[in-house]
């Protein structure tokens, strides 16, 4: 079973009381900050003692920066999926933390700046920043706090940093990794040339157990799913200094990621005596690749104002073969099941600006934006049927009708848009901006459609600084989210064993909801750490989730669907502490709680309910723990999400879900020679996840229960060795 955790108010309230106890504790005793304006700074010299290799291990060292276990804070994490999967076009700011080096951004979605934080080795690094206000001279906008890596601005070397890696998974397989990466400058060029092999091999087993409507024993369903999929990643980021003035930069990725997957289902029918165990068998071949260029050019004029256009063009391609077996005593094998699909993501993005000062403390930003994202899928469904005639093409199975089986997707959007940033005095400044959104949506295929939509796009942010250290921050934002293009055409159902196919569905409108959020960052002095606290309501138009479009009693079918209007709101607080009060100043304890909670009217029960999906917040804690004198540091890292109501309403199925905490924990030495030697154990309980799914007869309205599914499933502890150093 799942383990259980206090009401998440309860959690709320000790942790609040901590909160208070260390402010009021450590105020008593205020010293001076690191910085003492709203820009903290944090030189080269300060990360000496903990000799980081790469920039990610001095961002790792900031407190509200780096996670407990490394590998940056949840924004800085990686790289995306590419085939413009990381959101709608750029944007300018989300009101999440964002990264960039030497005050920009590399023009990129799947080949972020975060993602080149392992790249660049820490004797680059000539200091780094913590932006907590707004400025027309930033690259991104409407950011809680901005991360500025800057490196010095001549290199006296070249340098190569190198990483082997081994993964021990829970049944006993190892794969091998590795990363290599060339950066320096020659003259006015910068260069990081990339290329890893990253492991992500996933063996996950999982238990079913499921009743009858009447609550007698059903079945009992084992299965083991192994994926053997390894990452291969090459990636190029150029900066040429034209001149004082005029800079350009390119930046180039091609990833390949096939994941085939085999699976074994072990089903004992319990409703005969003796027991009767059936095995099926799946074999599906992944492959799976994507590319993305991207560059931009920025021009200053001897006024100051500045000029800058960029472009990103990505595809992602993406092909699987799934083949179901009934396997038989003797080893004989009968294929009851055949799903081929394909898809290809497109992304193209133009950007230009004009940055200007208007008045004293005051600049304005005006430019337009153009993206085209194109989608073309296809999907082919073979079963076993008696009236039917086979196909080679369909694996030898009788090729099935599929609505919405082969389709292409388009979205061409037009995006103007004016930001104004006023500096109002030392202690204030409010950033406003106003977007229009112009799209026009296309389908053709099995489907022919076109649509357009528009949308006004506001946003406010107001900072006050307090005090050096105490920040109070209100914004409010419309926020209208990418459609996913997969819902707009039929697809593989890789949740549900009884179903082959989830249908798709033409009719999709953007989601868009009012975004308030109040925010108070509290910067402990002495560089203790940092405390802050978010409170948030999102009011959600046009929500997305399941709805009914079946065009038949006999044929009940749900697709992603506009359910109406609904609302979100909630509390977290966020604590990053160095344990100096303690004698223990290389002690970094992080954590973090969230209460969440929302509200929208359920499309097949007519009931209030919370959104699909939608816990009642997580709580997380950590901590990270240096010892220079014996080049060595380890840590700790537990997070666990509110367990309770997390369901999923569809239209003739619920699903609930709850699971066991993560677990993560590492230790690292660094010898006389500057190599590290990481050992790290991810998942290191069982982290085991769990759904329970209540099947009924017709709809869910109906009230007629079927049967009930209990599902465990985990892929256990997974222990690595990580050796890195850089010459």
């Amino acid at each position: 079973m799942c383990r259980k955790i206090p009401h998440p108010f309860a959690i709320l309230g000790r942790f609040s009381a901590a909160l208070y106890f260390t402010i009021f504790s450590l105020s008593a005793s205020a010293q001076d900050n690191v910085g003492e304006e709203s820009t903290v700074v944090y030189p080269a010299s300060y990360f000496t003692e903990f000799a980081p290799i790469t920039a990610q291990d001095m961002l790792d060292r900031i407190p509200g920066v780096g996670t407990a276990t490394g590998g940056g804070g949840g924004n800085f994490r990686g790289r995306g999926p590419g085939g413009g999967s990381g959101g709608r076009g750029l944007g300018s700011g989300s009101g999440g933390s964002q990264i960039l080096i030497n005050g920009k951004r590399t023009a990129g979605k799947s080949n972020q700046t975060s993602g080149q934080m392992n790249r660049i080795t820490a004797d680059q690094v000539d200091y780094i920043e913590i932006i907590r206000g707004t400025s027309g001279e930033l690259d991104v906008r409407g950011s809680g706090q901005v991360v500025n890596v800057v490196l010095f601005g001549e290199l006296s070397s070249n340098s190569l940093s190198y990483e082997v890696n081994m993964d021990r998974y829970l049944d006993h397989e190892t794969e091998p990794g590795g990363s290599l990466s060339y950066s320096g400058q020659s003259g006015a060029l910068n260069y990081v040339l990339s290329a890893s092999v990253e492991p992500r091999y996933d063996h996950r087993v999982s238990k079913e157990t499921s009743i009858l409507g009447d609550f007698s024993l059903n079945d009992e369903v084992r299965e083991e799913r192994t994926r053997e999929q390894t990452s291969y990643d090459l990636s190029l980021n150029l900066g040429y200094e034209i001149s004082a003035r005029s800079s350009a930069r390119f930046n180039a990725l091609y990833s390949e990621n096939d994941n085939p997957t085999d699976v074994l289902r072990y089903t004992t029918n319990l409703r005969v005596s003796p027991n009767v165990t059936a095995l099926e068998r799946e074999d599906i071949p992944g492959e799976r690749d994507n590319w993305e260029i991207g560059g931009d050019y920025e021009y200053l004029t001897e006024s100051g104002s500045r000029f800058k256009i960029l472009f990103i063009s990505n595809e992602d391609n993406s092909a699987s073969t799934r083949e179901r077996f009934d396997v038989f005593a003797g080893g004989s094998e009968s294929k009851d099941l055949f799903l081929d699909l394909a898809s290809t993501t497109k992304e193209r993005i133009v950007r230009g600006s004009y940055t200007m000062d208007i008045f004293e403390g005051q600049d304005i930003e005006f430019g337009a934006e153009r993206a085209q994202t194109i989608l073309d899928s296809n999907l082919a469904l073979g079963l076993p049927d008696s009236t039917g005639t086979p196909s080679a093409a369909f694996g030898g199975l009788v090729p099935q009708t599929v609505s919405n089986a082969n389709s292409s997707v388009e979205e061409i959007r037009y995006e103007p848009f004016i930001i104004h940033n006023w500096i109002i005095n030392s202690s204030m400044s409010l950033e406003s901006t106003l977007l229009y959104e112009l799209s026009e949506i296309s389908q053709s295929g099995d489907v022919n459609k076109k649509r357009d939509f528009d949308f006004v796009k506001p946003k406010v942010d107001f900072r006050y600084d307090l005090t050096p250290q105490l920040q109070l921050r209100g914004s409010a934002e419309k926020v209208v989210r990418q459609l996913s293009f997969s819902d707009f055409v039929a697809a593989n159902d890789d949740q549900d064993n009884d179903s082959n196919t989830l249908a798709g569905n033409e009719n999709l409108r953007q989601e868009w909801f009012w975004k308030y959020d109040i925010n108070a960052e509290y910067r402990l002095p002495d560089d203790i750490g940092v405390i802050d606290a978010n409170l948030f309501y999102h009011e959600h138009k046009d929500k997305i989730e399941r709805i009914d479009v079946s065009t038949s009693e006999d044929n009940l079918q749900s697709a992603n669907g506009n359910i109406g209007d609904g609302e979100v709101w909630g509390l977290s607080l966020n604590a990053s502490i160095r344990m100096r009060m303690f004698d223990m100043p290389n002690l970094l304890v992080t954590s973090r709680v969230s209460v969440v909670d929302s509200e929208i009217r359920d499309p097949f029960l007519g009931i209030d309910r919370r959104f699909a999906r939608f816990n009642r917040g997580r709580f997380n804690l950590g901590f990270r723990h240096d010892l220079p004198s014996w080049n060595t540091n380890y840590g700790l890292e537990w997070s666990n999400r509110f367990d309770g109501n997390e369901k999923v309403y569809d239209i003739d199925d619920i699903e609930s879900y709850l699971g066991d905490p993560f677990t993560t924990a590492f230790v690292e030495f660094v010898d006389s020679r500057g190599i590290t030697y990481r050992f790290d154990a991810r998942n290191a309980a069982s982290g085991l996840q769990c759904r329970e799914r209540m099947r009924f007869v017709g709809r869910i309205s109906a009230n007629i229960l079927e049967e009930i599914e209990d599902q465990c499933s985990t892929s256990g502890r997974v222990v690595s060795l990580k050796i890195n150093g850089s010459f």
